[in-house]
């Protein structure tokens, strides 16, 4: 359904209207009669069951008794009554409905019963809801304030949205004082019904909308977001601020990957994946959607720096190196121009140094030259208050030159007092400018990675042939045993079923098998304990490698048997299984973890015993393409292992890749995966494909067997 009635509304009741200006339905209802919106075309309807009339407009008892059609209907009730106020809003077929009324979710588990009946009721007349416990909406273009805010921002390319009341008023605070122009502004509150996922569709084709903010605290349905936001940012560019991302409590994890993966990683697997720039504080939202709403789109990472200042040139061409971003090489045409019109002490090559004593006619000279050098992507122009700098001139100068060029110009007039009139010059005519070098570096990136976003083709999701059945059955059995846990011994079916390479292997009972089992496999091989009870092996002394004879086999087996049942004598002890010893190569991690609102979040990155330690890893919210999955083995910070070093040859990328998809898959068609690990995944070189050599899975139970299970899992995450 539309959301177009919350924003172009041609008829708006205030439910909740008062008389008393003290009140927040006073507040509503001034700003919507005062605030430009009560046209001919437009109409109020204050609603006050004593009032006759407020603010000059005739007041009614209840929606229904309004003679006209009404579009929106704001609710500024106390939470008791708000439910049969949104009942009278359905029998009036009113479609939209903001709820500024607080005392719902976020008062416990009455308010939470009271918000699930608003929820029903708006079901059952299809009327959309924002909030309850939210600040309101706003419209500059229509214009509509249907806030408690005071005053309308000024208008611009922005559209904001915030789950925070309390930040919402502090953007609008900013925007009141110029430093964002608005084109629409929701307050979500606690998201009953219209989510960022809805805005983000309703904004999509918006013409008013250049970019989209977003403050999120928490997404209920992540993956809707990424197919949403991905489609929307090859249009715009969308930038988010995400709170709440340290992992809150603790929550018992069982694999590499659970205590590696969290809600942060899950967020940036998300954004990155979906095309949404992430900022990491309120300036980086304010300073992206300065750039993005007011500048042209940077075409290339070429940069040209104009600086009338040596030391601000070199900290800007550090933090454009930083950030990926590279100078400009002017052509020689352009060099030579700037070299015969500057003094003999300036510097032609980027940056441009035009010295301390420039003046505006030297900077205009400067700027528009290199502005017109096809090698320039965008320009940054630096300004330090010496003596001689003319401020305002200049700044005048920047503006009209960054008015007729199709590129992004950005300043840096580096100060506070003295250039206080040149930035007030570029603020009004939408110049963003950045108090120091490195802000600008950081914006120029961000403007750089939307563009490789916008650029990336749809995703292509691979779909092999695999064994779903065999899974299931492996899976259903565990189960239905009362376990959770699903250790190397069992897993073997599951690798093979989705075209995993194992090792050769077989679970032995007794040593006696266990020699039988390597005598007809081969020697060198690995014991390992088989216990669905015990996921880290080695930590209880569990694996013995390089077993080269019968003896050995049987020493071994003895010996882990042992020790498993002195550690953990209530664990479940299988026997041992007898591996095929591998040749060595490159450890790699693959796992996941399930993300509560992503999903499975699949993980890489170098594996073996130091996975924890170092942390080299990388993720991506599963499914995902071939070339997410290429992108994840070029991310991790140890990358050039993979691409050989010293003269050891480059591993099997292809290898790698295809082991990603087909777990991507897996945890795909198994929702009730909650973890996984393949560690290690031994790749060799380039041709010679990668082996899982050791995996484990926890699962989660099904509602028929959640009860025996979770005793089962507490018993198994204990190990």
């Amino acid at each position: 359904m539309s959301l177009d009635a919350f924003f172009t509304p041609r008829s708006v009741a205030v439910i909740g209207a008062s008389t008393k200006p003290h009140k927040l339905g006073h507040a509503v209802l001034d700003n919507l009669v005062n605030g430009g919106y009560l046209t001919d075309d437009r109409q109020v309807y204050p609603i006050n069951l004593k009032a006759k009339t407020i603010l000059g407009l005739p007041a009614y008892p209840s929606v229904t008794d309004v003679p006209n059609p009404i579009d929106l209907a704001v609710i500024v009730i106390p939470y008791p009554l708000v439910p049969n106020a949104l009942r009278t809003c359905g029998e009036k077929s009113i479609p939209a409905a903001i709820i500024i009324s607080a005392g719902f979710r976020e008062a416990g588990m009455e308010g939470l019963q009271r918000e699930r009946e608003l929820v029903e009721i708006a079901e059952q007349y299809n009327i959309r809801l924002i909030g309850p416990n939210c600040l309101g909406v706003i419209d500059t273009n229509t214009p509509l304030n249907a806030s408690f805010s005071a005053g309308l921002p000024p208008g611009g390319p922005m559209a904001f949205m915030s789950q925070s009341g309390a930040l919402g008023t502090a953007i609008l605070d900013w925007a009141q004082a110029g430093r964002l122009g608005l084109s629409k502004f929701v307050s979500l509150g606690n998201k009953a019904d219209v989510s960022e996922t809805d805005l983000l569709r309703a904004w999509s084709d918006d013409p008013h909308s250049q970019v989209i903010l977003c403050y999120i605290e928490g997404l209920p349905d992540g993956q809707e977001f990424i197919h949403v936001a991905r489609q929307v940012s090859k249009k715009k560019p969308i930038v988010a601020l995400k709170s709440g991302v340290t992992q809150a409590g603790s929550r018992a994890v069982s694999s590499h990957t659970g205590s590696l993966a969290g809600s942060e990683q899950a967020y940036q697997a998300a954004f990155r994946q979906a095309g949404v720039l992430r900022a990491n504080s309120l300036q980086d939202l304010f300073d992206y959607a300065r750039a993005f709403g007011y500048l042209p789109p940077l075409e290339g990472d070429r940069i040209a720096i104009v600086t009338n200042a040596g030391g601000p040139g070199i900290l800007a061409t550090d933090a454009l190196e930083r950030a990926g971003l590279r100078l400009a090489r002017f052509d020689p045409e352009c060099i030579q121009a700037l070299e015969q019109f500057l003094p003999d002490a300036a510097s032609a090559a980027n940056p441009v140094d035009v010295l301390g004593d420039a003046r505006s006619d030297r900077y205009r000279f400067a700027i528009e030259h290199v502005a017109a050098d096809p090698h320039v992507d965008g320009i940054l122009v630096i300004l330090a208050p010496q003596a001689l700098t003319d401020i305002a001139e200049t700044a005048k100068v920047v503006t009209e030159i960054a008015g007729k060029v199709d590129l992004p110009v950005l300043a840096c007039f580096m100060g506070e007092m003295q250039v206080k009139a040149g930035i007030e010059i570029l603020e009004t005519h939408n110049v963003p400018n950045f108090s120091y070098p490195e802000r600008a570096a950081m914006v120029l990136k961000g403007m750089s990675t939307y563009r490789g976003y916008k650029a990336e083709p749809p995703p292509i999701y691979e779909e092999f042939v695999v064994d779903q059945t065999l899974v299931r059955q492996t899976l259903d059995g565990a189960l239905s045993q009362g376990r959770v846990t699903i250790g190397d011994a069992e897993s073997r079916a599951i690798l093979t079923a989705y075209g995993l390479q194992i090792p050769a292997s077989e679970l032995a009972k007794t040593d006696d098998q266990a020699v039988e089992i390597a005598n007809r496999i081969g020697y060198p091989v690995v014991l390992k304990v088989a216990s669905p009870d015990i996921l880290h092996k080695t930590d209880v002394g569990g694996v013995k490698v390089g077993l080269q004879n019968a003896t050995d086999v049987r020493d071994a087996f003895d010996l882990i048997t042992y020790r498993s049942q002195r550690y953990l004598p209530e664990a479940r002890l299988w026997g041992c299984l007898v591996q095929k010893m591998v040749p060595p190569g490159l450890e790699i991690l693959i796992g996941m973890n399930r993300d509560p609102q992503f999903g499975p979040l699949v993980t890489f990155g170098l594996g073996g015993i130091y996975v924890e330690t170092l942390q080299d890893v990388t993720f991506r919210i599963a499914p995902f393409s071939r070339l997410e999955a290429e992108e994840m083995i070029g991310e991790i910070r140890a990358h050039a292992l993979l691409d050989g070093v010293r003269g050891e040859p480059p591993v099997d990328k292809l290898a790698l890749i295809d082991a990603l998809l087909r777990i991507g898959q897996m945890v795909t068609d198994f929702p009730e995966i909650a973890e996984l690990d393949i560690n290690p995944f031994v790749v060799y070189e380039q041709g010679y494909g990668g082996i899982s050599i050791d995996m484990r899975l926890v699962l989660r139970p099904n509602e028929q067997q959640a009860g025996s299970a979770t005793q089962a899992g507490s018993a198994g995450s204990s190990t």
